[in-house]
């Protein structure tokens, strides 16, 4: 008993059976036994734990992940939902006419994403998109930064805007008349359209006038839609940067220096360059080499066409009631926008052409009964003599100035009489107020006067209520 006490093993057999087995094994072994099975017993457990992980994961815990993630394609199918304008300041600061013009651009597309670049950030705009990490085009930044003419800024900052984001944009005195969503009539498929645009002037009679005729067939460009980098866009942008740096050039002189006059900058940047860009690269998206676009395809349309990817719609859409190309009215059924003319004050500083005895050809509206007695008066106007020239200018000169005063005085009249108007209105407005406050007054005097006398009698009669009679 005291010999199994004292045996570690507490049994001299099991301890002779385990000095037998030590004996056989190398010492150095059995000093990095311990280590061995420590190492077994490790990894048994972390791979039991990898397995436990795995069932897990299978469950629905975690979220699955798709093997590849999609990226947005750079250009859609659809036009963008964004509703563009320019302007000197950001609508917070628009004056009544602004702002009521752009409300209903917001009002009708409550869908749209709607921004106005002005001229505080129409610079940053450029660079952004433009930049190095951007579309890495220096030149057009640059471009952009150094031309001064407010008017090539605004024709250049749409074209780049459009190309860059698409989308819709409109000038500021522009308003919305129908939603977005009948800009294009249902039988397209908006897939095979990426550009929409409107006829403007459709006059091809005088195409070969001296100062007409670049003017007289065109799109509107005051109002178009545009898919992102569309090629046409950046061609436009392009020839603008051309035409101008070779102005610049005759001129000699800086970008921010260039003079232009009003057919400059139609035909530059304006109506007459957006057609011209238009056109030409319909041509080059057409396969058959015998086919030709040209203005015929566009004269006098009753119903919007699709060529070449672009949808061009019927003067009435973008330019109705303008009084010439058959633009009917703006209660047309094809009528989308009516634009209000208020902003466009940039031929002040970009003249037409005006002859000293006769003026603007412009002023004709090419009505073709003005024009012929215009042309007829300045060629008989060359055949005279300095003297009798002088003569007729000074009639003319006169004749305006009486015009000018007559319209002055009416146009005073017509304003003093609206100003009285509105102040009979208002007053008999005021009075009819104040009338109907004091038969108001009255009435409730009268009700108040009828209540009081009813409790006053309801006071002064005799309690019977709960009176038994006296026997």
């Amino acid at each position: 008993m005291v010999a199994k006490m004292s045996s570690p093993l507490g049994s001299p057999t099991l301890a002779a059976t385990t000095t037998a087995f030590r004996n056989r094994l190398p010492t150095q072994f059995r000093r990095v036994l311990p280590l061995y099975i420590a190492a077994v017993v490790i990894f048994v457990f972390l791979f039991n734990l990898t397995l436990f992980r795995s069932s897990i994961s299978s469950t629905s815990f975690a979220p699955s992940y798709p093997k590849e993630i999609a990226v947005p394609k750079p250009v859609r199918a659809d036009f963008p939902k964004k509703i563009w304008q320019t302007w000197k300041v950001n609508p917070l600061a628009f004056e009544p006419r602004d702002l009521n013009t752009a409300k209903t651009w917001v009002n009708l597309n409550p869908e749209y994403r709607y921004e106005v670049l002005t001229d505080s950030n129409d610079m940053y705009y450029v660079e952004y998109h433009f930049g190095p990490e951007g579309f890495n085009r220096p030149d057009i930044v640059e471009f952009y930064r150094s031309v001064k003419a407010a008017i090539v800024k605004a024709d250049l900052l749409r074209y780049l805007v459009m190309y860059a984001e698409g989308g819709l944009y409109a000038d500021i005195d522009v308003e919305d008349m129908k939603p977005l969503s009948k800009f294009i009539p249902e039988r397209y498929d908006h897939k095979d359209i990426d550009l929409v645009i409107g006829v403007e002037i459709d006059e091809p009679d005088w195409k070969n006038h001296p100062i007409l005729g670049p003017k007289s067939r065109s799109f509107c460009q005051w109002t178009f839609m545009s898919k992102p980098q569309q090629p046409v866009m950046m061609r436009l942008i392009e020839q603008i940067m051309t035409w101008l740096n070779g102005v610049a050039k005759e001129q000699d002189v800086p970008l921010a220096d260039v003079k232009l006059d009003f057919d400059q900058i139609i035909s530059g940047t304006g109506p007459s360059a957006f057609t011209n860009a238009i056109i030409a690269d319909m041509n080059d998206r057409i396969d058959d080499p015998n086919q030709k676009v040209d203005w015929d395809t566009f004269h006098d349309m009753s119903e919007s066409k699709v060529v070449s990817g672009v949808l061009v719609l019927t003067v009435e859409a973008f330019a109705a009631g303008q009084g010439h190309s058959d633009s009917g009215n703006h209660n047309a059924r094809a009528a989308l926008v009516k634009h209000h003319y208020h902003a466009s004050n940039w031929p002040s500083r970009h003249p037409r052409f005006k002859h000293p005895a006769y003026g603007e050809v412009e002023n004709c509206n090419w009505k073709d009964e003005c024009v012929n007695k215009w042309d007829k008066d300045v060629a008989a106007f060359e055949k005279l003599s300095e003297a009798e020239q002088k003569k007729i200018i000074a009639e003319k000169e006169k004749e305006r100035k009486e015009k000018e005063d007559k319209e002055k005085k009416e146009k005073e009249e017509k304003e003093r009489k609206t100003k009285e108007e509105e102040a009979a209105k208002k007053k008999k407005e005021e009075e009819d107020r104040r009338l109907k406050e004091e038969e108001a007054a009255r009435k409730k005097e009268e009700a108040d006067k009828a209540a009081a006398e009813k409790e006053l009698q309801k006071a002064r009669a005799p309690e019977t209520v709960n009176e038994k009679p006296k026997p």
